[in-house]
């Protein structure tokens, strides 16, 4: 039988990872959102992830303010994707072993069924270590980097990949998701039970703005992979067709396989001028793309949260998102946006037009309920929950807020009360954001001013080297050329 920890007693976790930073994806943001709370919460994390270049080890890395010690596998590139790293399988098992038995964790994070989830979760299991495993992964997001699957087989090949993440994940102690539409999918395809909804969870302060969200001069913004399952080409054909007189600029925030197809199609629908492509952007940068825009889009068709969508949210932006997989959890058509039918392009321009003509009031309507509504996705009670998980205490397994009945509920119109208290909520939390992004670049200066200094000393020491180096070098000329005369008149 697992043990049951101490309430009180700071955790050893390993995190198992097929996809972590520098990679940009929902699964790679959660992982290291989830491993910093930990180390803030005054946890030891330990994180085995692939390595991302031909240096690999173990390292302490700084993620999302948090030091931790982070094993990198040998991996190699997925070569057809322009991100994606795996881990060679044959070998890792050996290394697995290796880390959790120097390691000795209380619990071990899988983040995937895929190779590194897989093999650190058969040395956990070994080594009588207790399991979480949180699914990320629907098979529907990996069949097009196959190149080997024809599309007729497509269909029998996924339902093969589901059944094999059943095998996989029913070994853990248990099985999380980040929503409840995504854990019946789960349970429905893979064969598995009692898995249970945990939102990944957002620091929903660091993107509070006190800027009011406006359509004076419009701006849609996507934030994520751009990846084919994203389909963002829908979003450019759905903006062709807004009025032109609207003069509606598009902000694609990512990068991915699609993106040289995408700057095409825009050019080929006539929007090139509005579309902006700003590839990857660093974390100073995403509040701000957020706060600039009038609407986000998604129109995903293959999401189990999306942690962009809730970033959207936190910053008090109306969304507008494909109807599908996990975004209605998010996405409560007419209150703090619009769903259209996955695909419907002609719906996807109407419902963005809906918000890029509101008026201000609607506008603000809008907001306040994705304001109201991110409060459920706060990623300390992710963290709590989890704390719960990795000790054992699973007699009454606890989900997010946001599973609770009263989550899915129209809101129409907030309370007085409740829009006062999200207001004042939404002033201290920019309030807080502008010191912390005050107090960071004070930081990055003082580092900046540090390097300079290092530089210099660096420079002063190393012409100081320079010139030893030249006079011993001409004392060394000179003994020599001493010593050779010498011979001369000895041999003379």
């Amino acid at each position: 039988m697992t043990e049951i920890l101490s309430t009180s007693a700071p955790l050893r976790v390993v995190i198992a990872c097929d996809t972590f930073p520098p990679d940009i994806n929902g699964a790679s943001r959660f992982a290291e959102r989830l491993a910093s709370g930990l180390v803030r919460a005054g946890h030891e994390v330990h994180v085995i992830a692939p390595a991302h270049n031909k240096t690999f080890g173990s390292f302490t890395e700084v993620h999302d303010g948090s030091a931790m010690t982070v094993h990198r596998i040998k991996s190699y590139r997925v070569i057809q994707h322009k991100t994606l790293r795996y881990v060679w399988p044959f070998t890792l098992k050996k290394k697995a072993d290796r880390i959790l038995r120097q390691v000795k964790p209380h619990a071990v994070h899988i983040n995937s069924h895929m190779i590194v989830g897989r093999f650190v979760l058969k040395s956990a299991q070994e080594l009588g270590i207790r399991v979480i495993a949180t699914n990320h992964i629907m098979p529907e997001n990996l069949i097009k980097y196959s190149l080997v699957i024809p599309r007729w087989a497509e269909k029998w090949v996924m339902n093969l990949a589901w059944k094999d993440a059943g095998r996989v994940l029913r070994k853990a102690d248990v099985v999380t998701t980040p929503t409840r539409r995504a854990a019946n999918l789960l349970e429905s395809a893979s064969g598995l039970t009692g898995v249970l909804a945990v939102s990944c969870g957002i620091q929903a302060s660091r993107f509070a703005n006190s800027t009011p969200t406006s359509n004076h001069e419009p701006r849609i913004l996507f934030l994520g992979r751009l990846d084919y399952e994203k389909h963002i080409h829908n979003l450019l054909k759905a903006v062709a067709l807004l009025p032109k007189q609207l003069n509606v600029m598009v902000e694609i925030v990512g990068d991915g396989g699609e993106r040289e197809y995408l700057q095409k199609l825009a050019k080929d629908l006539g929007i090139d001028r509005n579309v902006e492509f700003r590839g990857h952007i660093n974390d100073q940068e995403l509040p701000k793309a957020y706060e600039r825009a009038t609407v986000f889009a998604m129109p995903s068709i293959a999401e189990l949260q999306s942690i962009a969508t809730m970033e959207a949210m936190a910053s008090g932006r109306p969304v507008v998102a494909a109807d599908a997989m996990a975004l209605p959890h998010l996405v409560h058509d007419g209150d703090n946006g619009y769903l259209f039918p996955p695909d419907d392009v002609k719906a996807f321009a109407d419902r963005l037009l809906k918000v890029l003509t509101a008026n201000q009031a609607e506008l603000d309507r809008m907001s306040e309920n994705s304001l109201h509504l991110i409060q459920s996705h706060d990623i300390d009670t992710t963290i709590k929950i989890f704390e719960g998980l990795y000790r054992g205490n699973v007699q009454e397994p606890e989900e997010s807020a946001d599973n609770l009945a009263t989550y899915s509920l129209p809101i129409g119109q907030l309370s007085k009360r409740i829009s006062r208290s999200i207001m004042l909520a939404r002033k201290r939390s920019a309030e807080l954001r502008a010191k912390a992004e005050e107090a960071g670049a004070e930081l990055r200066e003082r580092a900046e001013e540090a390097r300079d200094d290092v530089r210099e000393k660096f420079e002063e020491v190393r012409e100081d080297v320079v010139f030893a180096a030249k006079r011993i070098e001409i004392r060394v000329r000179k003994g020599v050329k001493k010593a050779a005369e010498r011979l001369r008149r000895e041999e003379q």
